[in-house]
């Protein structure tokens, strides 16, 4: 079926090959300037289109003229061709022939512009062009393959739409290999990176955007972007913190949804990609001719040299692309069959990602995008590991999320890939996708259950202090096997989805109202408490309750065995006001405000979280390489963690089972399995840790010999201002007054 044709209808003519044009090569794919082997340069083109019938290349000038090429070259289903005389700056798209028969999967249409997968830099941005102005507007008609106004809304994604959509689409960008900036592609070198363990890992999760929007050092032509992040003033912030990574939202070029659009908003935290290895253009401050790509690598090597490591938050499970009614943009107008996992109706798509699509990740082809695009990201731009967004499906064969899938296979025997740091996030949301501590060891994953827990434990919605003991601890009853370390779970209270930490204790109930959605958009379930007022308070007494909360917290996140993950702002008291899912917000509801940071109410948080992160960075014990044990590491010592309840004593199988709110976790720096690289055990300080949930001051009877003689208090968050060591030490044996709802860290003095 088809419409009738329209003044701007793309003619589906036959293609003859120009004369200009040579065979180039298959590989690699994308768009690649070269010299020829007759001295002559121009750009190799290469796209995998599986069962397309013909391939147009198609060149644009700076007025927007349409140069047409047919690649007729077809080599293992990629059409290639090389053309002398096209450099970097180039601007470019496909047009792809072939059936149009949505009944069978078939979306083949030349009249839409199509973006090359490969494409390592992106020029414009989807739906910036929009039919109207305002609430209101929707993106242009033409992107879309189908009718998308059909009167038959039961068939209305079947019947093909002829008009062009090259004005209304972005277009690729011919790249250099030399545009990594001053002194060009040979001054990186991968000695440069920080290349910090796991164990001694703290991530810091960061949107480019919004971390540097509202920075008052960073110049203002700079806010918003990669450069701006590379800015001193912005690296001076994470190295005061002490974080050891970041962990970028996703960068990978991105379009924001019809939905948004109408509602006059734009997807703000990035995860529609569909452009796998081109930085995002809208986060560029010197262009996107292809400058966006030396911006980027000039952003990590400052990070690199401020001995911060490099992580992208990835989503190679959907595209943009969306489901059966979405615009076709790239992958569904190459091949839709072979890209995207359809349903038993051909017509429509398997969607185990909530967005419409799935990528057919078994699809050799669909891996090869995906690896090829990983190593790119490590190889040419410097990046230092990756979190993966629905990981689970991306470990699905057929249907069935399998940790032998071909995906997780061929990471683990990559060369590249398997050195580099990976994180899933280890659920989607088809049947059977939630899949925490099942994936294989060379994973690390976001533990929920972490979150879950600590949440409950503070808000005073646990039973027992069971759960609390195993994520303290590493949560070996999640990751102890198969040679998993402490360090596979990625500890977090707080992420870019759901309340901030400083809105985790102010309110109960979400306020998503600004979306556009009546509500009805984030989760329900905070596992949050608003200390006894919702909102914004001027009481006193629920915003000192606040802040201890924010306090015990950040406390409790710094001192469990695993690696932490701290979300940018909670450090500084960062508020959305109730938006638990502020995905379209891109305004000050997200972005950060730094006069947080001057402000003596908020200011002291920060300090804490430094001040803590160094304690880890100083005693191994508080960033173990393995799970405890339980037992004596050496003759006549102690075991190497140990449990006791508020008169003192060890706690007994009994006493994990009854109810209560306060736990003390002892940890023996004497007693610590590991060795370093020499072969010497490691040695440190003793420490003991007390969790208090309870409203009320209770008495805690500090462990006597042979744990300790003595105890010097390092932090307590019933205060605001932290310990100092000329503080005299604490008797062991005796019992001291708990406040109300508050973790005290002690050092142990030997006896």
């Amino acid at each position: 079926m088809s419409s009738a044709p329209e003044q701007e209808a793309v003619a589906d003519e036959p293609l003859a090959p120009p004369a200009d044009i040579r065979p180039g090569s298959p590989t690699p794919l994308g768009a690649r300037y070269r010299t020829g082997p007759d001295g002559i340069a121009g750009t190799n083109f290469a796209l995998w289109a599986g069962g397309a019938e013909a391939v147009e290349l198609c060149l644009f000038d700076d007025a927007e003229r349409e140069t047409r090429h047919a690649l007729t070259e077809l080599t293992h289903e990629i059409w290639h061709g090389f053309l002398p005389g096209i450099r970097p700056g180039q601007r470019y798209g496909y047009r792809v022939h072939g059936r149009w028969d949505p009944w069978s999967g078939a979306r083949w249409n030349p009249a839409k512009l199509l973006l090359d997968p490969y494409a390592r830099a992106v020029d414009g941005d989807f739906g910036t062009r929009t039919e109207g102005s305002g609430t209101g507007a929707a993106l242009p008609a033409q992107l879309y393959g189908h009718v998308r106004d059909w009167p038959q809304q039961q068939v209305a994604d079947t019947v093909r739409d002829d008009r062009d959509s090259a004005p209304y689409v972005p277009k690729g960008v011919v790249v250099g290999d030399d545009t990594g900036g001053e002194g060009g592609a040979d001054e990186w070198r991968d000695d440069r990176r920080p290349k910090t363990p796991w164990p001694d890992s703290v991530l810091y999760e960061l949107h480019v955007r919004g971390f540097t929007m509202r920075h008052p050092g960073i110049p203002e032509r700079l806010r918003g972007t990669y450069a701006g992040l590379a800015h001193p003033a912005a690296l001076e912030h994470l190295v005061r913190l002490g974080v050891t990574a970041v962990e970028l939202l996703p960068v990978h070029q991105f379009a924001h949804e019809d939905h948004l659009v109408r509602r006059g908003l734009r997807n703000y935290w990035g995860y529609n990609s569909l452009g796998y290895f081109a930085p995002h253009a809208g986060y560029a401050a010197t262009g996107t001719r292809g400058q966006q790509v030396g911006e980027f690598k000039r952003m990590v090597r400052a990070l690199h040299d401020a001995g911060i490591e490099v992580i992208l938050d990835v989503v190679y499970n959907h595209t943009a692309e969306a489901g059966e009614l979405g615009p076709t943009l790239s992958l569904r107008g190459i091949d839709n069959r072979g890209y995207y996992r359809l349903a038993g109706d051909a017509r429509r798509y398997a969607d185990y990602t909530g967005c419409g699509n799935t990528l057919h990740v078994v699809q050799p082809q669909v891996l090869r995008l995906i690896t090829d695009s990983l190593r790119y990201w490590v190889t040419e731009m410097g990046v230092d590991g990756f979190r993966f967004d629905l990981a689970a499906a991306l470990a699905r064969s057929m249907h069935d999320v399998d940790m032998l899938s071909p995906f997780l296979a061929v990471i683990a025997q990559d060369p590249v890939l398997r050195r580099v740091k990976l994180i899933a996030e280890p659920w989607d949301v088809g049947n059977g996708g939630y899949q925490v501590g099942a994936f294989p060891p060379l994973w690390t994953e976001w533990n929920d259950r972490y979150r879950d827990t600590v949440r409950d434990f503070w808000r005073g919605a646990q039973h027992d202090v069971r759960d609390l003991g195993y994520r303290l601890s590493g949560s070996s009853d999640l990751y102890a096997w198969g040679g998993r370390r402490p360090y596979a779970s990625v500890n977090f209270i707080t992420a870019h989805d759901g309340f901030t930490l400083r809105d985790l204790v102010s309110y109960e109930h979400k306020r998503n109202a600004d979306n556009g959605e009546g509500n009805r958009d984030g989760t329900h379930d905070n596992r949050s408490w608003n200390c006894g007022a919702e909102g914004e308070t001027d009481d006193q007494e629920v915003r000192a309750l606040r802040h201890r909360q924010l306090r015990n917290l950040l406390t409790t996140l710094l001192l469990s065995t695993g690696v932490p993950m701290l979300v940018a702002g909670d450090e500084m008291g960062r508020t959305q006001h109730g938006n638990n899912n502020a995905y379209c917000q891109d305004n000050a509801t997200s972005w950060l405000d730094w006069s947080l940071l001057e402000d003596p109410e908020w200011r002291p948080l920060a300090g804490l979280v430094a001040r803590l992160i160094a304690l880890r960075r100083a005693h191994p014990v508080l960033r173990r390489r393995a799970f405890f044990s339980g037992r004596p590491h050496q003759q006549g010592g102690l075991r190497d963690l140990a449990w006791f309840t508020a008169d003192g004593t060890e706690m007994t199988e009994q006493d994990w089972y009854t109810p209560g709110a306060t736990l003390g976790m002892y940890l023996s720096g004497n007693d610590i399995s590991q060795r370093d690289d020499r072969g010497i055990r490691i040695v440190d300080d003793s420490f003991l840790a007390v969790l208090h949930a309870g409203d009320r001051p209770r008495p805690f009877t500090l462990p006597g010999p042979p744990w300790a003689g003595g105890y010097e208090l390092l932090i307590d968050t019933a205060r605001e201002d932290q310990p100092g060591a000329a503080e005299a030490p604490y008797a062991a044996g005796v019992p001291i007054t708990l406040a109300g709802r508050s973790v005290l860290l002690f050092r142990a003095v030997p006896d």
